[in-house]
């Protein structure tokens, strides 16, 4: 019999019918649909609901039909079982819901973790209580606690890991400065042939190198090594006189071993930033803690970043000052860098307080070097450890060691004593010359590149202070700055005039002893000392000021480099270049005119800056205007009022 009758038998109350129709509209057969009624547990009562007999449903004569095969199976032996026939599908017909039939389906409700029931076979599921509201409540407080505990934990494991991060930043041959200084190699020159008597020559065994040891090494060496305990440090000196070489010399031998080193930077940002690479720390941002609403790491700004790079250094310092036994050693070098301003004052104070800190307990150094002056008078006023080491230019002998070596590790031929005096007479003692000069292809081209350093030098010192004659009154601020650098230098000029002076009558002593001696026959023993370098004429901070009026000037000139001041308030030129060109500039002729020129024009510009113009309106041609000066003061003025007492007086009586 076809099923396609069924759904007009059936009615379900529920929602099921729905999931029946597709299968019937397919066609299906009675058996199939008798089966699936089976699985899907459907029970079909014999009455309707409402008390009316069920006619020609599908499963009544589905019964019949299964009760007279059963029958004739049984009372028939060579009965065949009857083949159930397919009946031909039956298209779909546009029913209502009112021809649907009344058979009502008992469908068993099973929520979702109730398990299985009485009447669903083979139904279950895990369950925790028996009710689904408990295990929904329970299912929420159990995710929330695994993210909630899954957050401390990857929280206390990612603050153990910087710790983990920084100190490696201090293990042995992790900085990444040291890194680039050794990177750097020079060619070694061919051998050359030397005389065995030459003193300038190499021992045997001694390296090819371009640096001389100095007499600050060995301090420095203690002090980058942590042997220094106690104190934090500052190296100042004029650029190029070797702060920085010295530096990574120490750090080479223990091949920074609890040092860790970074550069200053103008924009604290970029400082921000290396500073975090030298102590290998992220500043949180690599970590995922954003899941769980922590707050921007940079919504601080750099200086409290640097605070908190500085709280985190301090617990490693804290552990390795237990297992190492001596301080860490944390290097800020050019710290000059900084603008001298409120935020970058505020950012060295920031660094000074933890210097003070953590040499007071002895867990870490930390070292400051710098070219100018500005960064030590500033942390001078709060220091109570910090101690200065001034870096200065080597002396001759040191000098003419130091050429002769770097000259032989580039293989150039030995130079003239005569050449090489007049080259270390132009350059001086700074290393960075040195290196410029040392390693001319020629004896002779160490002179010439020495005079064209000179000139070099002399151009860039021109082009910052140049006195411009006649100028207009919007350089006059340039051109007061101008002028009061160049009397400064010109007195720096008459020193050193006044030292080769007393130089000279010097070796004219000397010579007329050591005649004297000879015409009696005697033997002058006197201890030869070598004249031939004068150190740079030294004029005190104070004395300055007066020269050149002006206490805010000498900043501008020492971060310039054409200047430099020591611990004792020495203010010396910078190096023995800017000494010598400004005696080419000081000894030009018409050059005491022109800087008296311009000082005189800048006192004209400023006092008709102070002069005020009176302006008459309502004049014709031919009129006049009197204009009486009277300089008697107050004796003018009481006369004045006592006319106009007198006046008021007469109208009073009139």
């Amino acid at each position: 019999m076809s099923i396609g009758r069924l759904p007009r038998v059936l009615q379900c109350r529920t929602q099921t019918s729905l999931f029946l129709r597709p299968l019937v509209n397919a066609g299906l057969t009675q058996p199939y649909a008798s089966w699936l009624i089976q699985q899907r547990a459907y029970v079909v009562p014999s009455t309707p609901p409402n008390g009316t007999p069920a006619q020609g449903t599908g499963t009544s004569r589905h019964a019949a039909h299964s009760h007279a095969s059963h029958n004739s199976h049984t009372h028939g032996r060579h009965t065949k079982a009857p083949t159930p026939r397919i009946p031909p599908i039956t298209p779909p017909q546009a029913r209502h819901e009112i021809h649907e039939g009344t058979a009502v389906l008992n469908v068993p409700y099973n929520p979702p973790g109730g398990g299985p029931g009485p009447n669903i076979p083979g139904g279950g599921g895990g369950t925790f209580t028996n009710s689904p509201l408990l295990d929904a409540m329970l299912t929420t407080v159990v995710g929330l606690g695994a993210v909630f505990i899954g957050g401390i934990a990857y929280v206390k494991w990612y603050k153990k890991n910087v710790l983990v991060k920084i100190e490696e930043a201090f293990q042995p041959g992790y900085d990444p400065a040291l890194e680039l200084a050794k990177l750097h190699t020079s060619r070694k020159g061919p051998p050359r042939d030397f005389s065995d008597d030459d003193p300038n020559s190499l021992e045997d065994g001694e390296p090819w190198t371009e640096d001389l040891r100095r007499k600050e090494q060995d301090h420095i060496d203690d002090i980058i090594h942590g042997n220094e305990v106690g104190h934090y440090y500052m190296l100042l000196g004029p650029k190029g006189t070797g702060k920085g070489t010295m530096i990574f010399d120490a750090m080479a031998k223990c091949n920074a071993d609890g040092v860790s080193m970074c550069d200053a930077h103008p924009d604290l940002e970029v400082f921000r930033l290396r500073l975090g690479k030298a102590l290998n720390y992220e500043f949180n941002e690599d970590t995922q803690t954003g899941l769980f609403q922590r707050r921007d790491p940079r919504e601080g700004g750099p200086a409290l970043d640097i605070e908190r790079a500085m709280n985190k250094l301090e617990k490693v310092a804290l552990q390795q000052a237990r297992v190492r036994q001596k301080p860490l050693v944390l290097i800020i070098n050019n710290v000059h860098f900084f603008q001298n301003d409120e935020e970058g004052r505020n950012m060295l104070l920031q660094l000074q307080q933890k210097a003070e800190a953590w040499a007071a307990s002895g867990i870490l150094t930390m070292v400051f070097s710098s070219d100018d002056f500005w960064p030590f008078n500033v942390m001078r006023k709060n220091a109570s450890r910090m101690h200065v080491l001034s870096i200065y230019d080597l002396n001759m002998k040191d000098s003419l060691k130091a050429i002769h070596k770097l000259r032989r590790r580039s293989g150039k031929p030995a130079a003239d004593s005569e050449e090489v005096e007049q080259t270390l007479n132009l350059v001086g003692g700074r290393l960075s010359y040195l290196t410029k000069v040392g390693e001319a292809a020629k004896a002779r081209q160490m002179l010439d590149m020495a005079e064209h350093l000179l000139e070099v030098e002399k151009g860039w010192l021109m082009s910052q202070i140049g006195l411009i004659p006649d100028c207009d009154d919007d350089v006059m601020d340039e051109q007061k700055w101008s002028s009061c650098s160049w009397l400064l230098l010109q007195e720096f000029v008459k020193e050193r005039e006044k030292q080769e002076s007393e130089r000279d009558a010097l070796r004219q002593e000397r010579a007329k002893a050591r005649e004297e001696a000879e015409k009696k026959g005697e033997v002058l023993e006197v201890e030869e000392e070598d004249d031939s370098e004068l150190p740079l004429p030294a004029i005190p901070w104070w004395r300055c000021r007066q020269i050149m009026t002006r206490a805010d000037f000498m900043e501008e000139l020492d971060r310039l480099n054409i200047i430099a001041i020591d611990i004792k308030l020495n203010v010396r030129p910078d190096s023995n270049l800017i000494l010598h060109a400004a005696q080419q500039v000081t000894n030009e002729e018409g050059f005491q005119e022109l800087l008296d020129g311009v000082r005189d024009r800048i006192d004209e510009i400023e006092s008709l800056h102070r002069t005020r113009e009176l302006t008459f309106k309502d004049l014709d041609k031919g009129d006049m205007v009197r204009l009486a000066v009277d300089k008697r003061g107050s004796e003018l003025l009481m006369t004045l009022r006592d006319d106009d007492d007198d006046d008021g007086g007469d109208d009073d009586d009139d």
